[in-house]
């Protein structure tokens, strides 16, 4: 453990190396995970790096890319008096095409914040003649959980539990960043959590097929202006390749009891991104041997035609294409207390984290 001085000398060195390193070029670096944007806002990193070095944030928040049809569905669902709807609680309030599940809950509808998926089989178990079903929202942190409450369900014989899945897969939304390369990006600032679940080798093809630096990084403040250092010294060499600055909490190998689990309940499927559209192979279906589990494929449901919100830039938000202040109904029409779009909504949506600590004049 660091003490409070080691700490700040630390920083002073990052600052200083990175000041040095970044040259007169611009370098965008995006930092995919949604805890690392707040985390930057918080800490001030911004403030601290050079006008050359902008940080821009990519699709890492779970509850931001959920498309709009999902929720629709999850909707049309919870206004079944026969069903019981779990879910995370910063799924509430992202707006679907007419509704959000809070202003079904608020209607009548049963629906149920729950803090991990297993609390839905107790749930179910407790109302035998409902069925309840849990909206699987997630990147591949939260996914193996989920899984394990399928097994654990198929073990007990829960057959009034089901699963309405939307978890996506990190590594191919990256891909598809880089292959479109609208706007370019120098360098990515990896995401620990998903890290820790599935190791480094996924991020392979970042440098391997990109030559695109890359850098796993932690959550503190001198994580990231590490991490930063170690991407500005890949640009400046132009020797790309994937650092593990989290060594402490991400092995190499990923934690492969998870991945076991993932994959014994999930295969890979092509799957919706609010926004962005659909990217092959970048989301997670049940498998054929868990069919019973799978809420489409059992129980049936009429669902609106979907459509987006008029002027919302998630998509180009999402991609780094635009930042917050650039979509028209930032902080005017879209706040966090009336969310037009999913970016505004969850604590770790992009939109959210600049309305909250971004310009001064947001505040309030």
């Amino acid at each position: 453990m660091l003490t409070n001085e080691e700490v700040k000398k630390a920083a002073d060195f990052f600052v200083r190396e990175i000041v040095s390193l970044a040259g007169q070029k611009p370098i965008r670096i995006m930092e995919v995970c949604g805890t690392h944007t707040v985390a930057i806002f918080k800490a001030g990193i911004r403030q601290l790096l050079p006008t050359t070095v902008e940080l821009v944030s990519g699709p890492g928040c779970p509850v931001c890319v959920t498309p709009n049809d999902f929720l629709d569905a999850a909707i049309a669902y919870s206004k079944q008096p026969e069903i019981i709807i779990t879910t995370f609680g910063d799924m509430l309030k992202v707006p679907g095409s007419s509704s959000s599940l809070a202003q079904e809950k608020a209607a009548g509808a049963d629906i149920r914040i729950v803090y991990s998926p297993l609390e839905s089989l107790e749930i179910a178990t407790k109302n035998p003649h409902k069925k309840v079903i849990f909206l699987a929202v997630g990147f591949e942190t939260t996914a193996p959980l989920a899984a394990a409450t399928v097994l654990m369900a198929e073990k007990e014989q829960i057959s009034n539990f089901y699963v309405l899945s939307a978890h996506k897969l990190v590594p191919p939304a990256l891909r598809v960043l880089l292959a479109a390369g609208n706007r370019p990006v120098d360098g990515f600032l990896l995401p620990g959590h998903v890290s820790a679940i599935i190791g480094m080798k996924p991020y392979d093809f970042l440098a391997k097929e990109f030559a695109t630096p890359a850098v796993v990084a932690g959550f503190e403040p001198l994580d990231i202006l590490q991490s930063i250092y170690l991407l500005l010294k890949q640009i400046q060499r132009k020797e790309p390749k994937l650092d593990n600055q989290y060594g402490r909490v991400v092995p190499v190998v990923g934690n492969p009891i998870a991945c076991q689990r993932l994959n014994e309940v999930y295969q890979v499927a092509d799957a919706q991104w609010r926004g962005i559209g659909i990217l092959k192979d970048s989301g997670l279906a049940l498998r054929e041997k868990y069919r019973a589990f799978d809420a489409l494929k059992n129980l049936p449901v009429t669902v609106e035609p979907t459509k987006e919100h008029k002027g919302c830039q998630c998509g180009q938000v999402l991609t780094g294409a635009l930042l917050p202040t650039e979509c028209p109904l930032f902080g005017e029409i879209c706040k966090p207390e009336h969310p037009v779009g999913s970016c505004m909504v969850s604590v770790e949506g992009t939109c959210a984290a600049w309305y909250k600590y971004g310009a001064g004049r947001w505040q309030g």
